[in-house]
Formats: C-alpha cells, sequence, structure tokens
C-alpha cells in the first residue's frame, strides 16, 4: 500500500492510496463467504456456492463492493498511521479507481489535530482578588448560620417583612388558569426574593385568610416569560424568631463553646473559601492569557459539532428542566438570538482552543495520571454529581468516559505547570503563592480547580475526544 497526505489547511488533510489487489484477498475471501451464508443456488449446498458461480450469478461487482467496505476501514487506518495523522471524526472517502485483479485507489478527507507550537509562557503575568476577610464578611457568616437556628411562632397580625407566610396561589394568563400554575401550602419567607416579582407588595400587610392579586412575569412552567395575573391567599402568618448571639447559641449550632470560637472558625473558612476562590481565578486568568499567545486554529466541522451540542444541552435538558424555552430563557437574559448564537461559539471556540493547546502541552512536559490522582479527581465528581463514588464509577466506565476523565486531570496538570510559572498578583500588590498551603484537602481542591478550569468547556473536551476515538475505529 501507498499513501500521500496532502495538507488542505492547518486542520484538514487529504490522504490518497493506492492498495495492490492483493492486498485486498482476505477481504474478497471474506466477501465470498458472507455472500454464500446470504444466497440459495439450486444444485449446491447453503454457504458451498462456488466463487465463480456466485460471479456468474450476482456479478463480480457485488463481491467487489462487499471486499472494498470491509477493507477501507482498516486500510485508511493504516494510512492514517504512515501519516502519524491524529483524525477528528470521521473521513469523507471518495473511491477513485477499482480495478480488478489490479489496483484499488481512493482519497479520505478529514479534519486533523493542528500542529501547534507551545508558547514561552513564563512571563505571563495576572492580577486577581486579595483575600481579604472583613469582620462585617464574619458578622455576615454568622448571621447566617443564625438564620439556620431561626423558630417560628404563628401569629394574629398583618404579615411585615421577615414573616413566614403559608400561602396558595393561581396564576392565569389571558383569563385562563394554568394546569401548572396552581401550588398550594407554601411557605414563603417576606423579602426573601426567592418567588414571583410583586409577592412581597402583595402579602405585606395581609392577615391569615387575606387574599391579593399582582401581575408578573412567570419565570417557569408552561407559560415562562410570559406576563401572568396570580391571585395569592394567604392562609396563616408566623413571626421568625431568631436566638440570641452567645455561647449558648456557638454550643448548639456548632462544636464550639464560645461564640469568639465559633466566629474566630468562620473567619478560617471564608479565608479558605476565598483563597480557593483566588486560585481559580488565577487559573482562569492564566488559561485566557496562555490561549491568547498561542496560534490555535479550529476545525470548521468540529467548532460547528460543538455549538450544536451545547445548544441541544441547554435546550433539550437545562431548560427544559425548568418548564423553559429558548425564547423565554433569552427574554429573561435580556438576549437577542444573535447574541447568544456569538457568545455560543465564542465559548465552544475557546473550549476546543484550551483543550488542543493542553493536550499539547501534556506531550510536551510528558504529564502521566497515576490511579491515585483519577481516584480523587473521579470521587470530586461523584461528589458534585450527587451520586456515590461507586454508582458513577460504574456509569464512567459502563459509558466508556474513563479517557474523558484522564484527559481533565492531565490538563488540569498541564494548566498547574503553567501557573506555577506564571506571576500571579494581588490587588494589593503582594504576590500570590500558588504553592498548596495547609491540608491535603485544600491541595486536593486546589488541583481539581485546575482540572475544571482546563476544562473551561467540558462539552468540548468530550466532543473532541470521542471524535478521536472514532476516527479509530
Amino acid at each position: 500500500m501507498k499513501s500521500a497526505v496532502e495538507t488542505l489547511n492547518p486542520t484538514r488533510v487529504r490522504l490518497t492510496v493506492e492498495v495492490p489487489f492483493e492486498e485486498l484477498k482476505p477481504s474478497l475471501d471474506a466477501a465470498y463467504k458472507k455472500i454464500n451464508q446470504q444466497v440459495t443456488v439450486p444444485g449446491f449446498r447453503k454457504g458451498k456456492v462456488p466463487a465463480r458461480v456466485i460471479d456468474q450469478r450476482f456479478g463480480r461487482g457485488a463481491v467487489l463492493e462487499e471486499a472494498v467496505n470491509d477493507a477501507l476501514p482498516k486500510l485508511y487506518q493504516d494510512a492514517v498511521e504512515e501519516g502519524e495523522l491524529s483524525p477528528l471524526g470521521q473521513p469523507e472517502v471518495d473511491i477513485t479507481e477499482l480495478k480488478d485483479n489490479e489496483l484499488l485507489a481512493f482519497t479520505a478527507e478529514v479534519d486533523v489535530r493542528p500542529s501547534i507550537e507551545i508558547p514561552d509562557y513564563s512571563g505571563i503575568e495576572v492580577t486577581v482578588d486579595a483575600v481579604e476577610v472583613t469582620d462585617e464578611d464574619v458578622d455576615k457568616s454568622v448571621e447566617q448560620l443564625r438564620e439556620r437556628f431561626a423558630s417560628t411562632t404563628v401569629v394574629e397580625r398583618a404579615a411585615a417583612e421577615g414573616d413566614v407566610v403559608k400561602i396558595d396561589l393561581e396564576a392565569s394568563v389571558d383569563g385562563e388558569v394554568l394546569e401548572d400554575g396552581v401550588a398550594e401550602g407554601i411557605d414563603y419567607t417576606i423579602g426573601s426574593g426567592e418567588l414571583l416579582d410583586g409577592i412581597d407588595e402583595a402579602v405585606t400587610g395581609l392577615e391569615a385568610g387575606g387574599s391579593a392579586t399582582f401581575t408578573s412575569e412567570l419565570k417557569g412552567g408552561s407559560a415562562a416569560g410570559r406576563e401572568a395575573e396570580v391571585k395569592v391567599d394567604v392562609t396563616s402568618v408566623s413571626a421568625r424568631e431568631l436566638p440570641e448571639l452567645d455561647d449558648d447559641f456557638a454550643q448548639m449550632a456548632s462544636e464550639f463553646d464560645t461564640l469568639e470560637e465559633l466566629r474566630a472558625d468562620s473567619r478560617k473558612r471564608l479565608e479558605r473559601t476565598k483563597k480557593y476562590d483566588q486560585a481559580t481565578q488565577a487559573q482562569e486568568k492564566v488559561l485566557d492569557a496562555l490561549i491568547s499567545l498561542a496560534e490555535v486554529p479550529v476545525p470548521e466541522k468540529l467548532l460547528q459539532d460543538e455549538i450544536n451540542t451545547r445548544k441541544h444541552n441547554l435546550v433539550n435538558h437545562q431548560l427544559s428542566q425548568l418548564g423553559m424555552d429558548l425564547a423565554a430563557y433569552l427574554k429573561m437574559q435580556e438576549k437577542s438570538e444573535e447574541e447568544f448564537e456569538n457568545e455560543l461559539k465564542e465559548q465552544a471556540e475557546k473550549g476546543i482552543r484550551t483543550q488542543f493547546i493542553l493536550d499539547e502541552l501534556v506531550n510536551k512536559e510528558k504529564l502521566n495520571v497515576n490511579q491515585e490522582e483519577l481516584t480523587e479527581h473521579l470521587m470530586r465528581r461523584a461528589q458534585s454529581s450527587g451520586m456515590s463514588p461507586d454508582q458513577f464509577a460504574q456509569a464512567v466506565v459502563e459509558g466508556g468516559q474513563v479517557p474523558m476523565l484522564v484527559g481533565e486531570v492531565a490538563r488540569g496538570k498541564a494548566l498547574a505547570v503553567v501557573v506555577e510559572a506564571a506571576k500571579v498578583t494581588d490587588t494589593n500588590g503582594e504576590a500570590v503563592s500558588m504553592e498548596d498551603e495547609e491540608d491535603g484537602e485544600e491541595s486536593g481542591e486546589a488541583a481539581d480547580a485546575s482540572a475544571e478550569s482546563a476544562a473551561a468547556a467540558d462539552a468540548s473536551a468530550e466532543s473532541a475526544g470521542q471524535s478521536d476515538e472514532k476516527s479509530e475505529g
């Protein structure tokens, strides 16, 4: 077999392949055997029809077609390996010549991973938010904990801000009550902003048994995004009572004996959270800087497939679960369809470029993923998915997703290499060390944040990876 590679553009090639006819003999034999099992010829036992009789009865062309279809995948894969290509997706194959007992020639056009030159990233500089925890931050954290331990008592008076009202709702559009617009026995804290716009004003001042009607734009359901007339009935009013902020509260709400110890722990937790957020911010900014330094062409078909995948997932999974269509979503986001499509394309391009450049960095730095790293990442992914590690691992294995997880960890390690080489300062002008300090949990979370930042577009990482796998089949 002879093959040649012609570069059509930085992300697409054409393979020209010539195969001597003798190399098709195994496929020809298989074709005769397959046809033998499918046909019946008088005078011959099933499966024992001679090749010459099959040629006479059904035509040599049918045999050749079956043989070529059988041989093409391996011939194509051999040419890919000979050309040291990294194809993306399925090839477009064209048989250019087929001479019986002489020659098979075909071309195959396919998208390929572009050749990427890793830029010098040692000079990357980024600025991130400083880690500052104020007394007000601690006060807010403790107050949130206090809110969780609030008790309620039914009162015989008009509802006011901060009260908990039990309500029934009925939403109508154009005078018709919506099938999914009726709800009963909802507990709502006035002023929380957790329900419809306008409800706070409607229920404030009402006593148990009182009713009001207001107009609001529905956030979900069959009429999401439309104006509805909402009737609200208050069935009870309860006052919320917060516990006193003292040592007794600390003992009730935590493992600490004093309020000061509880406040000190809250400050420590806030610092950890802000350090983690700071690390994530640094990783994202360094990634953006790295991408801007490198020339990474994106295959058009892969990009379009990625855009379609993202749009499909948004409309058919995320929005459908909220009972919302794309038009209602765009109205809520105050975006035109053109703005939405442009944003989608920009996100998809960034995701693909991210994967390409970090995969190249993985190869250049010879980064490997060990079992411990993969297990830690799997356990964190399981936690975020709401599944047990065993359930998540089983789903990953059954879905053939292990290579995808390995890729996420490897790309996270590649990004960590770049972040470590970058100069990171905070808004106060202080140098920020990206070394993991304190305990192992923080280290694992930071590593996982690298993997998440590196994946920047999980769908693109998955779709491009699947394309690689398909092209090998």
